[in-house]
């Protein structure tokens, strides 16, 4: 950390940070996997710093956002699966929790979010008919504490009409564009750094829902760029699905949403250069998880693999060369290694590590993390008594895992009692597809040393997990 007396007369770095929502890492073109154009994302890439083992800690929404906001494990802030309707109880991130914006608020930054947040109530756990209009899992901020010091809010909880969007900024009124929401969201974007205040550093988040389902929710120029493309499939996607034409349909779009993201990331990046702003920026591009999109017969996220786990994460700015760290980087790490950048302390709640000399290259000054943990709580309202007077609930099955540079080890209870205790072990490094994991018993020698891992992270999180 730099010293305060060395911080009074530094110019202050601003903060970009862009993520999308379900783009999983292997969907840059730059990384030679999948067959996805994005040139602009690969001329960034090639001049950042790279992030070869950045991991969503719990492959879902709201958690891994929390995670990121907060620098705290989902689980330590209340966070055990999405803000959603029909639990029984109203997930939220609570106005007591101190996130990134809060921090540099205090420091005299100009804060600034734009699209999905998915980290407040849902409005319909509240009232029938919500004043917003919210409908389902979506929710109306209104300016206060809930918006945790993001001075500027252009926003909606969690809503999937990708080309007819909708947000809300100071009011409960609705704001309509009609536009793709990644293009309008862009706009915003600009139009908020010609109009900020220009004397102070500004903080500003973007966080774009596609490529999210409804996948053909997208524009038609972009889905036209894979009309004649040749689209190899990864080597563990079943035959089956090959030769669906619905998935060969809905792969094409998820890559063409990709590349609707590049086009308005390839905007943004100009404007930055236009203004001035390039050289004095720390940009982050990123995302909450990834998607299986085919994997072992898979769509989405809530599960170990690493089409699902591995999300994409360049750092670009001032003191980060262009190159790779293999660090192993995971969701509650990202505030405190911002902040870091930054020359700002990381707040004694942050449960992540400060990863930013890793960023800048000089990794070999602090100590490396030998693993990071995975989790996943499948959220099931049905267990209800006996199994709750036993002091069970859904957050005491589901999967847990840690994740190493060259291996995933993953302990899955199911989703309810009663099923099979399953121990996995993937060795990524000779089996990067993970189609052969070795089934592990209690007792074997691997098994002892990586559950010994996972009990320490139970243990500091108070984790409820049933390890047999």
């Amino acid at each position: 950390m730099i010293p305060i007396w060395e911080r009074i007369n530094m110019k202050k770095k601003n903060l970009l940070y862009i993520f999308a929502d379900q783009w999983r890492a292997h969907g840059v073109g730059v990384m030679g996997e999948d067959p996805v154009i994005t040139p602009h994302m690969d001329a960034f890439a090639r001049e950042s710093m790279s992030c070869a083992n950045a991991i969503s800690t719990y492959p879902l929404c709201s958690p891994h956002r929390a995670a990121l906001f907060t620098g705290k494990y989902p689980t330590s802030c209340g966070m055990w699966t999405n803000c959603k309707i029909g639990l029984d109880e109203v997930v939220m991130l609570k106005p007591q929790e101190l996130l990134i914006s809060d921090v540099l608020h205090q420091e005299g930054y100009d804060t600034a979010y734009i699209g999905k947040w998915h980290l407040d109530g849902s409005e319909m756990n509240f009232y029938d008919h919500p004043a917003s209009g919210a409908k389902n899992w979506d929710a109306y901020t209104p300016p206060g504490e809930r918006r945790h010091h993001f001075d500027y809010w252009i926003s909606y909880g969690a809503m999937d009409e990708h080309l007819n969007p909708h947000y809300w900024h100071d009011t409960d009124q609705k704001l309509l564009p009609g536009r793709w929401s990644p293009e309008y969201e862009t706009d915003v974007a600009m139009e908020y750094l010609e109009n900020r205040n220009q004397d102070k550093p500004f903080c500003m988040f973007i966080s774009w829902n596609p490529p999210h389902p409804p996948y053909d929710q997208v524009p038609e120029r972009y889905v036209k760029l894979y009309e004649d493309r040749e689209m190899p499939f990864r080597e563990n996607v079943p035959k089956e699905w090959r030769d669906n034409p619905e998935f060969v349909k809905k792969r094409k779009e998820y890559f063409a949403a990709i590349s609707g993201l590049d086009d308005n990331f390839g905007r943004l990046m100009e404007f930055l250069k236009e203004k001035g702003l390039w050289e004095d920026t720390v940009i982050v591009l990123s995302a909450d998880h990834g998607d299986c999109m085919g994997s072992h017969g898979c769509y989405g996220k809530n599960v170990w693999y690493e089409e699902s786990i591995r999300i994409p994460l360049y750092f670009h700015g001032p003191g980060i060369p262009a190159g790779e760290t293999d660090v192993i980087f995971a969701s509650p790490d990202h505030m405190p290694t911002l902040l870091g950048l930054l020359g700002v302390e990381a707040p004694d709640t942050a449960e992540g590590k400060d990863l930013h000399l890793f960023v800048e290259g000089r990794g070999e000054l602090c100590q490396e993390p030998a693993h990071g943990f995975l989790c996943m709580f499948p959220g099931m309202p049905e267990l209800v008594d006996p199994y709750r007077k036993k002091g069970l609930n859904s957050k005491s099955f589901g999967w847990r895992g840690i994740r190493t540079k060259n291996a995933t080890f993953v302990v899955d209870r199911g989703t309810k009692p009663g099923e099979e205790v399953r121990r996995l072990l993937y060795h990524n490094d000779t089996d990067p597809y993970q189609m052969v994991p070795k089934e592990l018993e209690a007792e074997d020698e691997e098994t002892q040393k990586y559950e010994g891992i996972l009990k320490e992270y139970l243990s500091a999180l108070n984790d409820p997990f049933l390890m047999s």
